[in-house]
């Protein structure tokens, strides 16, 4: 569990002041009261918004907050098969589904700044994590613990800073056409953003991708396959002559004969020369 510090970007208000997208969960359901472990809480069931059978996520709404993203993981085995968690940042009010990785269970939160606390409803069982901070509470049990620190996401602020300052983010807010406006590519963004300026909504020409070329032709060496010349009677008819060195690590294929496709490949090791030879049905 840690903070998030993705590729989401914080937002700016009129007045300069950051802020974040942050989500909560769709419709909730009935209330539940739990006195299971000593933890007291008043909960209620998130209903899963789907949009086919395997989806295991609730249905997103963004607003506007000051609040970070905070992965939440679950790691106490593969054989739960229901894991919540619920916490202190809204009261104990509601049990947050995490959804099912290979060997945990994970979630995004976002979270105000401060101290939260938090615990885990696993198969109807509250537990904490071990591997976390933890607190007792008033009941005698205890909850794990996790601070948001607001220098923690400062990268978003310097993200913003940067693009505002470069030429790049003031073409942006001028609204200049890319093919008259000029960039000096002097920041990492002003690079990425001049690679996106050359996407467009045009269809191209289907002429273009047509095969009205003819395949390259065969270069004059690989032309010389041992396999399709007549080997001297005074060989041994299981070894052939050795091979040069532009032919290996080459599959090649000869012509289906009698229904049989046949595959080679030489390869070698030091002085010697191995061909491998495959045969199939057809």
């Amino acid at each position: 569990m840690g903070n998030n510090q993705g590729g989401h970007r914080r937002e700016r208000t009129n007045d300069g002041t950051p802020r974040n997208r942050a989500w909560s969960g769709g419709n909730a359901g009935h209330q539940h009261m739990s006195t299971d472990d000593g933890c007291p809480v008043q909960v209620s069931f998130v209903k899963i918004a789907k949009s086919d059978v395997s989806s295991s996520t609730p249905s997103i709404q963004f607003h506007d907050s000051n609040e970070y993203p905070v992965v939440f993981k679950w790691k106490g085995g593969s054989q739960a098969k229901n894991v919540y968690v619920t916490g202190s940042w809204d009261q104990w009010k509601r049990k947050i589904p995490l959804v099912k990785s290979t060997q945990e269970f994970t979630t995004i939160i976002n979270l105000s700044p401060g101290e939260h606390e938090y615990k885990f409803l696993v198969d109807g069982r509250w537990c904490v994590d071990d591997n976390i901070k933890k607190k007792a509470n008033s009941l005698g049990s205890e909850n794990n613990v996790i601070e948001i620190d607001q220098a923690d996401f400062e990268v978003f602020d310097a993200l913003d800073r940067d693009l505002a300052s470069s030429h790049a983010g003031e073409a942006l807010k001028s609204g200049r056409d890319s093919t008259t406006a000029h960039v000096s590519h002097d920041t990492p963004n002003d690079r990425e953003l001049e690679k996106l300026r050359t996407f467009s909504q045009e269809i191209p020409d289907r002429h273009e991708f047509e095969q009205a070329h003819n395949p390259p032709v065969l270069p004059p060496h690989l032309l010389q396959v041992i396999l399709n010349k007549d080997t001297p009677v005074q060989c041994d008819p299981n070894v052939l002559p050795e091979p040069n060195h532009v032919m290996l690590n080459h599959l090649y294929a000869l012509s289906i004969k009698d229904g049989v496709m046949v595959l080679s490949a030489t390869h070698r090791y030091r002085k010697k020369y191995v061909t491998t030879l495959l045969y199939k049905p057809i």
